[in-house]
């Protein structure tokens, strides 16, 4: 059990206290890892929302908190871990970009079979690349009433580009197109250090490296097919296909990892009900930790009030 007032803009009126349960369930027949997160004292059903990792995360790093602070406003949430990472099952480290929106969707199925969830009230909750995630489910999954994307990418090339001199995109994409293509003849991808691909800032760099430190379960290297399948992974091109159900975007002007224009345009390729929220002056780690979470969860709340 944890406690805390995180019921501010809760249609549920002021929870304080959360009941906290492992659960466990399949995607595509590989054994996936969650906590399930409810608010305890609650009669009757409540909405229903799973929150998606970002690029190389598991549901202990940030996740966890915010799963906490939606269950004290009165939400049912799940957070888990996608195939190969943190406690689930299946082959390690893989970004796999469409098998996490079909583990979202497994996600999703499961929050909506637990006694205490509204079936037909199902929300996401992404962060960074996990935005991305929640997105794309969202746009194929009509089950989802509401998504929110705090800090994703709306297109890998052109995120991976913005953040790196035009021969660092270069070079980065031509390694990346000779690891696919020896990947297709040997069944291996190349390892590299997550920040050779990523491509953080002093800030995010020093950030990652702190709330990693002492994560069993966090990733330090990723395979080279990062860099393809990331290539190849739009959400912007099926944002659209959301409304009229509704989307929330969540971008910082300091995040100089993930730069606003992703979250822009989405929004701006996104139906209506929408909105953009931006925040000012935190780094990408910056926007998932006190304070600049609390105005996210603010944001977050109220979106869910409206829509969910």
């Amino acid at each position: 059990m944890s406690s805390g007032a995180h019921g501010s803009g809760s249609p549920f009126g002021t929870l304080t206290s959360t009941l906290e349960r492992p659960v466990r369930f399949y995607s595509g027949g590989v054994a996936l890892a969650g906590d399930l997160y409810l608010p305890e004292g609650v009669v009757g059903t409540r909405p229903g929302v799973v929150l998606c990792c970002g690029y190389t995360g598991i549901k202990d790093l940030y996740l966890n908190d915010m799963a906490r602070r939606l269950s004290a406003a009165g939400y049912v949430a799940l957070a888990f871990d996608y195939r190969g990472w943190g406690k689930s099952e299946g082959p390690p480290l893989r970004l796999s970009p469409f098998g996490r929106v079909e583990d979202t969707q497994a996600a999703l199925t499961f929050l909506a079979q637990q006694a205490e969830v509204t079936e037909d009230r199902l929300g996401l909750y992404g962060i960074s690349y996990g935005g991305s995630t929640a997105v794309f489910a969202a746009a194929i999954d009509p089950r989802v009433r509401a998504v929110v994307s705090v800090t994703g990418v709306g297109d890998g090339a052109r995120w991976m580009r913005q953040v790196r001199l035009p021969w660092q995109f270069r070079e980065l994409v031509e390694r990346g197109h000779r690891d696919w293509s020896r990947q297709v003849i040997t069944g291996t991808s190349e390892l590299a250090d997550r920040s050779e691909v990523l491509q953080h800032d002093p800030k995010s760099a020093e950030l990652a490296a702190q709330a990693r430190r002492n994560l069993k379960g966090a990733a330090m290297q990723v395979p080279l097919e990062f860099v393809h399948e990331t290539l190849c992974f739009k959400p912007e091109w099926v944002v659209d296909r959301i409304a009229p159900r509704a989307s929330l975007f969540v971008t910082s002007d300091g995040d100089e990892l993930v730069l606003p224009e992703e979250s822009q345009a989405m929004y701006q390729a996104a139906g209506e009900p929408k909105k953009l929220v931006t925040l000012r002056g935190y780094g990408h780690y910056e926007v998932f930790v006190p304070p600049a979470i609390d105005e996210v969860m603010a944001q977050t709340l109220a979106w869910y009030a409206a829509h969910l």
